[in-house]
């Protein structure tokens, strides 16, 4: 057997990290018990991971858990293998990054300071020599991790271009960083651009909701995925984010600026007074609002014991697109829209006629009634269709990996709309 089953969820959820080599050296907190999760997200994303392990992070997992969550031998010890030197030197086989998750107070001390006396401090001592990049995940009480000795430490690595991830100070701990958190610097640190750090982007996201009475709603089936997987993408590409967030039941990062809302006219308030009070670069609307409201809301609950039937008369919603170059027309505007079975010539005719009433500059189509597509899923499939009716057609693949290629999009439009610009003057 050539492969190790454990590999055949290699590149499942997205191909950012294909063909890299990622190190995970685990230290002796009990935070090494996410471990397991952290390598297999690693791998989910196209990682080859190779894990290294203090003595005493094998007192709190064992290696064996670690050789099935990655389908490779784990370095316990160092031999006459120079496993060091294998994983981190300097040759073509070297990794393309260390990550040190989670790093207990000791272990970062003794890297700070140079000391090489584990499989883990001889790697990353090696991943220096070599230029590799070094991710670090702290994870201790917080009275070790205020330690102002310790906080000279950090600050020295920081200094030699150690980047930290986290850690969540609560409940008296400075907590390991999320998974989520942790491969998002790893895609961060190896594949993603900076091409969108000095802009400011607008994004809405996630359902709005109608009330017909205080407890009853119209809505739709939107989770806030797609919304939140731009705003991700944007993050880490270097963006300045505010998220004009509808009921979406994904969490937003934490790193975006996040107005809350409820209703169509709401979001569509925040939006304005959003373009109104500060510039923004670029507007992608990815909220699926409601677009009809009651005409008639009522102020009690519509009590089933007292009527039989309740008629609801309905009107439509406010576009907030349509707002959008009324108030700031140089803002990049790019929405989208949800259809249900429609032919792809058609898909596009309808995207490309709403593109022009709105003036946006792109627009993002999708047909929620194809399987795995929209609404609720993990994955997506679009087209982005641009003024000159150019198509761009992303097929099914994960949300994050979809946004990745919108804002690629995004990127080239502004880079050509600047070029031009500055042929002008």
């Amino acid at each position: 057997m050539s492969t190790h089953p454990s590999k055949d969820i290699i590149g499942t959820k997205g191909k950012e990290l294909k063909s890299k080599r990622v190190v995970l050296c685990i230290t002796g907190s009990v935070a090494a018990v996410q471990c397991p999760e952290i390598a297999r997200t690693l791998m989910r994303h196209g990682a080859e991971v190779f894990t290294v392990m203090s003595p005493m992070a094998q007192k709190i997992i064992h290696p064996y858990l670690m050789e099935w969550a990655t389908g490779n031998s784990v370095v316990t010890e160092l031999t006459g293998k120079i496993e060091h030197v294998a994983l981190a030197g300097e040759h073509s086989e070297k990794a393309d990054l260390v990550l040190v998750a989670p790093a207990t107070a000791n272990t970062i001390s003794k890297i700070a300071c140079g000391i090489d006396d584990t499989p883990v401090t001889s790697v990353v001592s090696t991943a220096f020599g070599s230029n590799i990049p070094i991710l670090i995940a702290p994870a201790m009480h917080e009275s070790m991790y205020t330690h102002p000795i310790l906080d000279e430490n950090i600050k020295k690595l920081k200094a030699l271009g150690v980047e930290f991830i986290g850690p969540r100070v609560e409940e008296g701990k400075a907590k390991i960083a999320e998974t989520k958190e942790i491969v998002d610097a790893v895609i961060r640190k190896l594949t993603v651009k900076q091409d969108f750090s000095e802009l400011k982007l607008l994004v809405t996201a996630g359902p709005t909701v109608e009330y017909i009475d205080p407890v009853r709603v119209i809505t739709n089936k939107s989770s806030g995925r797609m919304g939140v997987a731009i705003v991700e993408e944007a993050l880490s590409r270097g963006a300045e984010v505010t998220l004009v967030y509808g009921l979406g039941r994904t969490v937003p990062p934490r790193k975006a600026r996040t107005i809350s809302v409820e209703t169509t006219e709401q979001m569509c308030d925040a939006v304005v007074s959003e373009l109104k009070s500060r510039r923004y670069d670029v507007v992608i609307a990815v909220a699926a609002a409601a677009d009809w409201t009651p005409e008639k809301r009522y102020s009690y609950k519509v009590s089933t014991h007292k009527v039989s039937t309740l008629n609801v008369r309905l009107k439509p919603t406010k576009k907030i697109v349509d707002y959008v170059k009324k108030v700031s027309s140089e803002t990049f505007l790019v929405m989208f829209r949800a259809e249900y079975k429609l032919s792809r010539k058609d898909l596009i005719e309808s995207a490309y006629r709403r593109l022009l009433e709105s003036e946006a500059d792109l627009i993002v189509v999708n047909d929620v009634g194809k399987k795995g597509v929209g609404f609720g899923t993990e994955t997506n499939e679009v087209f982005i269709v641009d003024k000159e009716k150019k198509v761009i057609h992303v097929p099914l693949a994960p949300k994050r990996e979809v946004a990745r290629k919108i804002l690629d999009v995004v990127s080239e439009k502004i880079k050509t709309r600047v070029s031009r610009k500055s042929t002008r003057r």
